[in-house]
């Protein structure tokens, strides 16, 4: 069993209004990345503005100030379950697929985190299950001024998954981030 956090805490500038909040074919992006997590035995929302009409808890930051880091600090400190699935708002093309098959691997993970690799090569943060282990090394890390997800990953060590094998299972527009309007298709 799982939690599952949606961080919807950006400014979406270059998005150029709430990306949350943007119907994308019918639905508000919010809306399609809780829809991937319905495997999770909770799910809620990390952000500093009310999102209402969601039916599930909205959550602030407790440390605000340190970016997508005060919203990992919040989604680990609010779940109540010891995984925590944690996703952007505007990754679309997640699916409960995705992330049944990251739980597995964090069941026979010995690292508190469970992060895949992009196509290009880079790490992906934020479509990662966390453990609330990780939660002394993010407040750490906060204090210190250092806000780098990566850096979690770093200190702690994680399950890697390769582009490859994401890409071979769930196609590779699970890894579709719109921080544009036009990189929706």
């Amino acid at each position: 069993m799982y939690s599952g956090a949606v961080l919807a805490g950006g400014a979406s500038r270059r998005f150029g209004e709430d990306k949350a909040l943007f119907v994308y074919r019918g639905k508000p992006l919010l809306l399609w990345v809780l829809e991937s997590l319905r495997g999770a035995e909770e799910r809620f929302i990390v952000a500093n503005r009310p999102y209402v009409g969601f039916g599930v808890p909205v959550y602030p930051d407790l440390l605000p100030g340190a970016d997508s880091l005060s919203g990992l600090h919040s989604a680990l400190a609010h779940a109540r379950f010891p995984w925590v699935a944690v996703a952007a708002t505007d990754l679309p093309f997640l699916t409960r697929g995705f992330w049944d098959f990251l739980y597995e691997q964090a069941r026979a993970s010995p690292y508190p985190v469970v992060a895949v690799y992009s196509p290009e090569g880079h790490l992906e943060p934020l479509m990662a299950l966390y453990h609330k282990d990780c939660l002394p090394q993010v407040e750490r890390q906060i204090r210190e001024g250092d806000f780098r997800l990566g850096r979690v990953v770093e200190a702690l060590g994680a399950t890697y998954v390769a582009a490859e094998e994401v890409v071979a299972r769930f196609g590779e527009r699970v890894y579709l981030n719109a921080n544009r309007r036009a990189d929706l298709p």
